[in-house]
């Protein structure tokens, strides 16, 4: 019997669960799976199942051992959850370039993962990368892997929190987008004060259940240079931004709420605590950016081999490296697990947080 089949969350005293999906089989999935888990630190405090094809995966471990590649986990020493591919799918997929059969088979991985979680099997889901692009050519219109997970799952309200841990302090950035993948152009038509207040109980709910921070420090970004310069500069911060800051903190006085603090300005402290040129209790806990480029330009500038893409709202932890499939250097032996790592242990730790306040 498989491991897979021998093991079934279903107490607190249980060990994390996750489901580790390979994502597009032409990119480096494969190879920093393999890479991550060959760590013994990465999973010492949980289980780990891969989701996807066992084929693929001693594929990669095969030819990147016969090259002389860092350690790598051995395929035969893993949980292996194998989702069967068709035959001319299975045939079409190429190293370094996506196309629909790619995006078909990490389609297939996601479903199985979501599948098994719901059904508690695992606690929680760590995606290896996928390309959107090639989801669209296999069929799937999904703007991201967040968008099926809450459609599979049943939730209503999800929102993208970025976790890095600074190797120089020890501090944890913490960034949720306001917005996602939409163009900049309709970032000032999405934004309403309804639309915060949800990503704000998104993000002060995983604050406290899955980080332990019950009186947060939240610092949130104007949207315009100089948060408006009072209307000179844009007038959405005069309009409603600032007034609904003002009505947030009324009705959370346990928090403490900043801004909104112009773009420009916001990340220079953040910057300090990473690098340890401040102590790391004068940054603030979380940061609210209200569009993609505001939030993950100093995300990946600080920390971009080490982010952890979170999932919140979901029913379950989701974790994902945030990194693409860099199909341009797939099956070369050279793709830097270090974020991969972060998103295991990470997952881990959330699951490990839930399981203490259940």
């Amino acid at each position: 019997m498989s491991k897979f089949n021998e093991k079934n969350i279903t107490s607190v005293q249980s060990r994390p669960r996750l489901a580790l999906t390979l994502g597009d089989p032409a990119g480096i999935g494969s190879e920093v799976i393999l890479k991550a888990l060959r760590d013994p630190e990465v999973s010492k405090t949980c289980d780990v199942t891969v989701v996807g094809s066992r084929d693929l995966l001693v594929e990669t471990y095969t030819k990147l051992q016969a090259e002389n590649s860092q350690p790598l986990a051995n395929p035969a020493e893993l949980s292996i959850l194998d989702v069967p591919l068709d035959k001319h799918i299975q045939d079409e997929i190429i190293i370094g370039t996506g196309n629909a059969a790619s995006g078909a088979a990490s389609f297939a991985y996601m479903e199985t993962a979501i599948a098994s979680t719901v059904a508690r099997q695992f606690d929680g889901i760590v995606t290896g990368p996928i390309a959107k692009s090639a989801w669209k050519a296999a069929g799937y219109n999904y703007p991201g892997q967040t968008e099926l997970l809450a459609e599979k799952s049943g939730a209503k309200h999800v929102g993208m929190l970025f976790v890095a841990e600074s190797p120089h302090s020890g501090w944890t950035l913490r960034t949720l987008l306001a917005t996602t993948h939409i163009p900049l152009s309709q970032v000032p038509k999405v934004l309403t004060p309804q639309l915060l207040t949800e990503k704000l109980d998104l993000l002060v709910e995983c604050l406290e259940k899955d980080f332990g921070l019950q009186s947060a420090r939240i610092v949130i970004a104007g949207l315009n240079p100089h948060s408006g310069e009072q209307g000179q500069l844009g007038h959405e911060e005069q309009d409603w931004l600032i007034s609904w800051i003002e009505q947030e903190r009324k009705n959370r006085p346990n928090l403490q709420l900043e801004g909104p603090i112009p773009p420009d300005t916001m990340w220079v402290k953040p910057g300090q605590a990473w690098y340890g040129s401040i102590e790391p209790s004068k940054a603030a806990d979380a940061y609210l950016a209200l569009y993609h480029d505001q939030g993950l330009i100093p995300v990946k500038l600080m920390a971009f081999d080490r982010a952890v893409n979170t999932s919140i709202g979901l029913p379950f932890v989701r974790t994902s490296p945030d990194h693409g499939t860099a199909f341009d250097i797939a099956g070369k032996g050279i793709a830097d697990a270090t974020s991969m790592k972060a998103a295991i242990q990470l997952a881990a730790e959330l699951v490990s947080q839930r399981l203490k306040i259940m």
